[in-house]
């Protein structure tokens, strides 16, 4: 049995993997991206899960799982989006947006493990569909601090906002796949 760091390192693994083969196919394309535009995406692939869970059922051949590893790779598009603004241009190439991404996956993973150790893993007794209404959530959070430009009065940013999207997908990704875990 992995223990949680390794299973969240692989499952991060396949999330980057993923990321990096689109980044050969499209290159930085996403960089012309605004951040609400991103919060969007996000909220698009959320619904599909949701959708797919409450239906039972999905006619296009793909489970949930494509989606929570988009979810996962759009939020860290998110939070470098955030760091470097949008661009009229892809302006990165392939090795500076995977150090981006490390980057920020890095800081994602550390606030994980830091609110795992006080939570002490209660996410593993949750449900996969409590990940995706937490997401979905967190979506709509963002988009109220998105209309109000950004501003909060006592609540965390966008930024906070995407890294715990990227941690509930991750945990659903564990949930996936590795089902015999136990609660």
């Amino acid at each position: 049995m992995l223990d949680t760091k390794q299973q969240f390192e692989h499952v991060i693994g396949i999330c980057r993997s993923l990321f990096a083969k689109k980044l050969k196919d499209y290159g930085a394309s996403w960089r012309i991206l605004r951040p609400q535009s991103v919060t969007d995406q996000i909220l698009i692939k959320a619904k599909r899960i949701r959708s797919i869970e409450e239906k039972g059922v999905s006619l296009i051949d793909e489970g949930i799982m494509p989606e929570f590893i988009a979810i996962v790779n759009y939020g860290i598009i998110g939070l470098i989006q955030l760091e470097l603004g949008f661009s009229d241009t892809v302006d990165l190439n392939e090795e500076q947006v995977l150090t981006l991404y490390d980057k920020h996956m890095t800081q994602t993973k550390e606030l994980m493990f830091a609110k795992n150790h006080d939570y002490d893993e209660a996410w593993r007794s949750m449900r996969v569909s409590s990940y995706t209404d937490l997401i979905l959530t967190k979506i709509y959070r963002t988009k109220q601090i998105e209309e109000n430009n950004g501003h909060t009065i006592v609540s965390e940013g966008v930024d906070a906002n995407y890294m715990d999207m990227i941690n509930y997908s991750l945990f659903g990704l564990i949930k996936l796949e590795y089902p015999d875990t136990k609660d």
